[in-house]
């Protein structure tokens, strides 16, 4: 049997741009992507902690060290500048390979900056 998992997700980071004309969908630094195991396209939701906005999208790359976390064209209706979100990603596991699989979490502070990283268990 296959069933669905957090795979990663990226906590409470700040939103410090929105651009509902600009093509994309949600750039991250390319940082905070690496460390929450997240690709370039990778399909992502997203849970807006202010709002209560829930919507999935795909990640673009932005500048490593910036802290930009840019909501882009139509999910830029759903979340704007200062807003705080949850981005995850999720995968499929068979029964076998779920007993030692742990999510990756990213936490960061207001400026979007890793302040620390654990695995759930």
């Amino acid at each position: 049997m296959n069933r669905t998992f957090l795979k990663s997700k990226v906590h409470r980071a700040v939103i410090t741009a929105a651009d509902a004309d600009y093509e994309g969908s949600l750039g991250l630094d390319e940082d905070l992507m690496k460390a929450a195991d997240l690709l370039p396209y990778e399909r992502v939701e997203v849970y807006n902690v202010d709002n209560g906005e829930r919507f999935a999208t795909y990640l673009i790359k932005a500048a490593p060290g910036s802290g930009t976390v840019a909501i882009y064209g139509a999910a830029a209706r759903k979340a704007g500048v200062g807003d705080r979100i949850i981005i995850a990603a999720y995968t499929v596991l068979d029964d076998s390979e779920t007993e030692y699989f742990m999510p990756r979490v990213v936490l960061v502070d207001a400026r979007n900056r890793i302040k620390d990283m654990k695995a759930l268990t």
